[in-house]
């Protein structure tokens, strides 16, 4: 058995996989394993925004084949992995972070909490629901006057806007992307996110709500000899290291 790859090998091994070797198949429970990892990713006020759904089933491989435009990453792939940011799923989300806080805390009267645990329970009771709430995009610009003619005065958080919000959602679901794509690696089996696909064909075949929104869909499998285009390209490390 090949011992697991080092964190720094495994993201030097990482890449960008185009074609998959159609004659090895990938364990799907060693693939969740990889999934179970991705969540341990931070995630903005640990609100946990997204979703992962692991296709393995033939025909909606065949389907989301044909929805990511044919790609020989998809095509070729073994199984995929479909990432989801869940915006509209703050609220249940908020509910769960204080279901577990107050199961920390201990059951007990409001006034005996601590001034820390007060706080905690604050944070997704009274000031994550006016950040996250929205109509129509109409409060969220409100809400965005309101907090930069408070940011005259004082450092204040301005990301509020419904689009601002969406991107704070998949940026979580990025990053534990990339803990997926990296424990994959560790292991010996390659990835290829895509961005390139008919999000909303994908959101049909996979019968998702009208707010789920498709952050990427990964090609799962063995690389092949030819699997991979060419060697890795990246601009100069000084180009974009700045030391301050």
């Amino acid at each position: 058995m090949t011992p697991e790859k080092t964190v720094t090998e495994a993201i030097q091994h990482r890449r960008s996989v185009r074609v998959f070797d159609k004659n090895i198949e990938i364990d799907p429970e060693k693939v969740k394993n990889c999934l179970k990892n991705a969540v341990l990713a931070p995630t903005s006020s640990n609100l946990q925004l997204w979703e992962f759904y692991h296709v393995t089933d033939k025909t909606t491989l065949k389907q989301l084949t044909t929805a990511c435009l044919g790609q020989n990453a998809a095509k070729t792939a073994k199984q995929l992995v479909v990432v989801v940011a869940r915006k509209d799923l703050w609220k249940q989300r908020a509910k769960a972070n204080v279901h577990f806080l107050k199961s920390q805390f201990g059951d007990k009267p409001k006034e005996e909490y601590s001034k820390r645990e007060k706080f905690a329970l604050n944070y997704y009771q009274k000031l994550i629901p006016p950040i996250y709430a929205e109509f129509l995009g109409i409060y969220g610009w409100i809400k965005y006057a309101f907090f930069n003619i408070v940011g005259l005065f004082r450092p204040i958080y301005r990301q509020v806007r419904l689009s601002d919000l969406r991107i704070v959602a998949h940026k979580s679901a990025g990053l534990a992307a990339q803990n997926f794509m990296i424990s994959m690696a560790a292991i010996g089996y390659d990835t290829c996110p895509m961005e390139g696909s008919d999000t909303l064909r994908v959101k049909k075949i996979l019968k998702l709500p009208r707010g789920a929104e498709i952050n990427m869909i990964i090609g799962c499998g063995v690389r092949s000899e030819n699997g991979i285009y060419g060697p890795q390209f990246r601009v100069p490390f000084e180009t974009t290291y700045q030391e301050i």
